[in-house]
């Protein structure tokens, strides 16, 4: 088959994946995404011999797509097993040890039920090492666009069309857009009528972790296990969760300290008027009230994740479901978890999907 010219709009681990793919099957590929930077929700810090992780935190243990992935961006050997199994959760007064699987179940994660209490992988540097490197292997084939947004999407008489923010016009012969739901939703409205503006009605939560580094001294637990859930977030001021990240994983925290990741889902109010400082003093009052702490966090980091967890329920499910009836044949394919199952296993295996899907126009 005969090289073509593919647009990839979100460079996202979803969108990096396919550009890598299609760029090694011969294809030449142009990435654009609107941020400064790759990997979407995969973001890590490296500071002062702390590894913060701003989006998710690993990648199911059981996954098989993750791995080769990371292989392939020659970081095989920085995959990091969880060193701790257990977990509790907070009664109002102290930690109770759950039953493996249990907390997220009471915290709804949306996974297979086969991955509950398996536990998790990451990476030595963090979950944003594999975006990062991966970017880094992409090749000359594809061209990367970082802080440069594609505003639309459209059939064209051979291909598709995409305009810029700059309303520069290119043409391609297909496009994959591997972004968030509302942003697809406003890529695609202009040619796709209702089908796509059916997603800005799909529900979106909000996330936003406090990371707080403790000399190890000052905590008088053994921290022995993943963290705990807060099945009434209420009594700890909204956490939901906390989770001993120099516990749970290696190389978080030199080793005369102790990381914690306290994660809230925080009203639209609080989100918008609440600084990091503010933040970062309601999650130490929490978790003063959880574990046995003296003194004070040395460092703090506050991720904030506006509208950027979608819900996957029917209704969800069938707009995507109906939206990719009306793209069949238009040379336009949607990619990620977005869109096909939430987390990073099922963003990949979306792609990888995506990819192959390429390799036969229709």
């Amino acid at each position: 088959m005969s090289m073509r010219r593919i647009v990839v709009i979100g460079a996202g681990i979803a969108g990096l994946t396919v550009a890598y793919r299609r760029a090694r099957a011969g294809d030449r590929v142009s990435l654009f995404e609107a941020s400064p930077r790759v990997g979407g929700q995969l973001s890590s810090e490296v500071a002062g011999g702390f590894v913060v992780e701003h989006g998710a935190e690993g990648f199911v243990a059981r996954s098989e797509v993750v791995p080769p992935l990371a292989a392939l961006a020659g970081i095989g050997e920085h995959v990091v097993e969880q060193l701790e199994q257990r977990s509790f959760r907070f009664d109002g007064s102290g930690l109770v040890e759950l039953a493996p699987g249990e907390a997220g179940r009471l915290l709804g994660f949306q996974v297979p039920a086969d991955d509950l209490g398996r536990g998790i992988r990451s990476f030595w540097q963090g979950m944003g090492e594999l975006p990062a490197r991966l970017a880094l292997t992409l090749g000359e084939n594809v061209e990367l666009y970082l802080g440069r947004a594609i505003e639309s999407v459209a059939p064209a008489e051979s291909g598709v069309t995409v305009r810029d923010a700059r309303g520069e016009s290119l043409s391609f012969d297909a496009a994959v857009v591997a972004t968030t739901a509302r942003s697809a939703a406003s890529l695609l409205t202009d040619a796709f009528g209702p089908g796509a503006s059916a997603l800005r009605e799909s529900s979106l939560l909000s996330s936003l972790t406090v990371t707080l580094a403790y000399r190890r001294e000052c905590i008088a637990h053994g921290l022995h296990g993943t963290g705990f859930i807060v099945p009434e977030p209420e009594q700890l001021d909204g956490v939901r969760a906390v989770t001993f990240s120099s516990s749970k994983l290696p190389n978080r925290a030199p080793a005369d300290h102790a990381l914690l990741r306290l994660f809230f889902r925080p009203s639209e109010r609080d989100l918008d008027t609440l600084s990091d400082a503010a933040w970062s003093e309601r999650a130490e009052r929490a978790l003063a009230r959880a574990l046995p702490i003296v003194g004070t966090a040395e460092r703090s980091f506050v991720s904030r994740w506006p509208s950027a967890l979608p819900v996957f329920d029917a209704a969800h499910r069938a707009r995507i479901t109906a939206l990719e009836l009306a793209l069949a044949g238009r040379q336009v394919w949607l990619a990620g978890a977005a869109f096909h199952g939430s987390g990073i296993d099922a963003a990949i295996r979306s792609a990888e999907a995506t990819a192959l899907a390429l390799s036969t126009p229709d």
